[in-house]
Order: structure tokens, then C-alpha cells, then sequence
């Protein structure tokens, strides 16, 4: 497991590298990031160099210290759709005192939205595609921009960057701290996607999947046990499941993080940014495990003491 040293330095400078060393990776992002991908395509009157440079333009004059809320971490969750990406980088979010940034809450958002693309967008959403590296740079170019007026100083990024185009871009513009790469069991990454519910009125999320995988006669593979997030009785009556949390398309997702996300871990990997995590369970299980591995136990200690 290759983890970086640097791990906690609170002021890494945002550093920017020149422009015409990021152009090669613009070009190429539009050629080829998605011309092979079958289905349905997003056609947005977006350009990926002036998407990009947007967030170059939104890293790059970080506010002073004094005005900042929260440290200075860079850090990038990755992992399989439904790993729980989201449920850690947030709680990690409240603990460290950095916003947690999800691309797919800002392209849920879109989508909510009545824009011109909003309908192209949902289609290949609800068919499992990914979505195209320059609406989602622009999308989190604006989040970090209006992020910087607030005086945001760090951030917890969470399905971003998915692709090698999208780090390359990521980090001639910032300088990325850690990379934590959430696995899980396929099979319980499976029931996990399908057990997803959202309360139609708050938004909160729940899962109503009671996992439990038995071991086997090896150490490998231990029993695996993760009980259902259930709502309150507020929420009860008023759960939906996601459009795209079907076993088509979750399958279709899972497929496609392995081929074209995959190689990310590897990225960070030769630079001694990666942290891999296996979850052994559910929060309970999973949440001081990982605080053991990030060295931040003794941070959470101090707070829950404090609370």
C-alpha cells in the first residue's frame, strides 16, 4: 500500500503549470475520452479548454489563511459506484473542516434543472454512461469558484477525477494530497446500488439492503456483514429509488469504472498518492479502521470529546 508522506501538509500551494503542456491533454480529452463509449452521447456547448481553464482559474489564488474556513487538505475519494464514497468523504468533511464536493450531486443538480442540456444529460444518466470531462470540469469549476468567495481553503473531492484525462488536468492545476480508493465486494456493491432509497422531500439517503455475505474457509474472505440504513418514520412513505439504480444499469456502471477508471488508481499509484481501503463491513466496522489508516484518530477523539 503506497501512501505519501505529505500527507498532512496544511498549506500545499496550489501550483500552475503551463498552459500549453495542459492544451495536449484538452485535445486529446476531445478526441478520444469518449468516442469508442456506445449508447446515447451528450453533444454540450461547452468547450473542454475554456471548462478547464475555468479551473485552473478556480484553484489557482486560494484565499489567505486568516480568511479560509477549515485546513488545507486536497484530498480525492475513489471507488466503485455505491462504495460509499459520498457517506465517508462527508463525514470526513465535518471532521477536517473541508467541504465535500460530489460531481454527481452537481450533475444531479443540473439535471434537476430546466437547461438546454438538462435532458440530453438525463439520458445517458439513466443508461449508465459517463458523463463527458467537459461538463463536469465546468461544473466543478463554478463549485470551486463560488467555494473561493466563501473562503474555502481545501476540499474532499468525490467522483472526480474519474478518468486519466480528468487527473492529468486536476494536477497541472492543483496539487492533489491523498487519493483514497474505497473497495468493496462486487456482489455487495451490487445489493448496495439497489438498496438505495432518497427521501423525496429532504433528500437524505438511506440504503434498505441487509447484506451478509458468509466467509469462506480462508482468511481472504471473512463474513461481511452491513445492516440496513433505514429512515425515520418521517421519511418512511416518501422513499425513491433512483432512476438509475437498476441492475442493468448499475452493472453497466460497474463495467465501466473498470475499464476506464481503473487506470486512475494506477496514476496516483506511481506517485505515492494512493491509500487503498478495503471495507471490511459497514460503518460501525469500516469508519475507526479508516481513521486508523489515515492517522486521524486522535483528531476524532479530541472532537468527540469535545462534543
Amino acid at each position: 500500500m503506497a501512501v505519501s508522506h505529505r500527507l498532512f501538509r496544511l498549506q500545499s500551494p496550489a501550483t500552475t503549470r503551463a498552459k500549453n503542456i495542459l492544451s495536449s491533454f484538452f485535445i486529446r480529452s476531445l478526441s478520444s475520452s469518449y468516442s469508442s463509449s456506445s449508447g446515447p452521447t451528450l453533444d454540450p456547448e461547452i468547450d473542454l479548454e475554456e471548462a478547464a481553464a475555468q479551473l485552473e482559474k478556480s484553484t489557482s489564488s486560494s484565499p489567505s489563511p486568516s480568511q479560509s474556513k477549515g485546513r488545507n487538505f486536497h484530498w480525492v475519494f475513489l471507488g466503485c459506484p455505491g462504495v460509499g464514497k459520498g457517506t465517508y468523504a462527508s463525514r470526513l468533511s465535518t471532521l477536517l473542516g473541508v467541504p465535500h464536493i460530489a460531481t454527481g450531486d452537481l450533475v444531479r443538480e443540473e439535471l434537476s434543472s430546466s437547461s438546454l442540456l438538462s435532458s440530453q444529460l438525463k439520458e445517458l444518466v439513466n443508461h449508465g454512461k459517463l458523463v463527458p470531462d467537459e461538463f463536469i470540469i465546468s461544473l466543478l469549476s463554478k463549485r470551486l469558484e463560488a467555494g473561493k468567495e466563501k473562503g474555502e481553503s481545501g476540499y474532499i473531492l468525490d467522483g472526480f477525477p474519474r478518468t486519466v484525462t480528468q487527473a492529468e488536468i486536476l494536477e497541472g492545476v492543483t496539487n492533489i494530497d491523498l487519493v483514497i480508493n474505497l473497495k468493496l465486494r462486487e456482489e455487495a456493491l451490487l445489493a448496495k446500488c439497489l438498496g438505495r432509497r432518497i427521501c423525496s422531500e429532504c433528500g437524505a439517503n438511506y440504503n434498505v439492503a441487509c447484506i451478509d455475505i458468509k466467509g469462506g474457509d480462508d482468511d481472504d474472505s471473512p463474513r461481511m456483514y452491513m445492516p440496513p440504513l433505514l429512515p425515520p418514520k418521517s421519511c418512511e412513505s416518501k422513499l425513491i429509488t433512483r432512476a438509475d439504480d437498476t441492475e442493468e444499469v448499475v452493472k453497466e456502471r460497474l463495467k465501466i469504472y473498470h475499464k476506464m477508471t481503473q487506470p486512475v488508481e494506477e496514476f496516483y499509484r506511481k506517485r505515492g498518492k494512493l491509500l487503498e481501503f478495503e471495507l471490511p463491513g459497514g460503518i460501525p466496522q469500516s469508519w475507526p479502521r479508516l481513521l486508523r489508516a489515515l492517522h486521524i484518530e486522535d483528531l476524532y477523539d479530541k472532537q468527540s470529546a469535545i462534543a
